[in-house]
């Protein structure tokens, strides 16, 4: 005799078994091409041919939010100038000191007697950010511009990085 939880004798019981090694093998696999993606955006991304120093003024922000510049419009990507004494290539050898000893994935791209171009890059998907620096001898300040070249957020980096820059060059 059947009782009154047991199914009728002529129906089946379906039941959809999850295996927690399917899985976590599926996640593991949709985790590497992710990360293989990430790994081929950063290695595909090309220098922007806008950089540079155009009538004192650096190329200008993009609409994405990866972006602050001493000469940006936008509240929000906007930093003020660092202010010097002396020389400008007395500034610029400020900039390249503190870079050399805090950035170790930094690398001087282009340098003029009042320009320098750097890449940074980060440490596990090599996303390269550009920045510049325009020293402007006529009023005294370093204007500069940190960009990321692929993606939308860069979680503050960018800002978070000139922050740091700014305090070890304040004079």
């Amino acid at each position: 005799m059947n009782s009154s939880t047991d199914p009728p004798p002529t129906e089946k019981k379906t039941r959809v078994r999850f295996s927690s090694s399917r899985i976590t093998r599926n996640l593991l696999t949709v985790m590497v091409l992710s990360l293989i993606g990430l790994f081929a955006i950063s290695m595909n991304s090309k220098q922007p041919d806008n950089l540079g120093v155009s009538a004192g003024q650096l190329a200008a922000c993009p609409d994405t939010p990866n972006c602050v510049s001493t000469q940006a419009a936008d509240p929000v990507k906007r930093m003020d100038p660092i202010a010097f004494s002396g020389t400008p290539s007395e500034a610029i050898s400020k900039i390249k000191q503190a870079i050399k000893l805090n950035w170790p994935r930094a690398a001087l791209i282009s340098e003029t007697e009042y320009y320098l171009h750097y890449e940074f890059k980060s440490l596990i998907f090599r996303f390269i950010d550009d920045v510049e620096f325009f020293v402007d001898d006529k009023n005294s300040v370093i204007q500069f511009r940190s960009a990321s070249r692929v993606g939308h957020s860069d979680l503050g980096v960018n800002r978070k990085r000139m922050n740091q820059l700014v305090e070890s060059i304040k004079p």
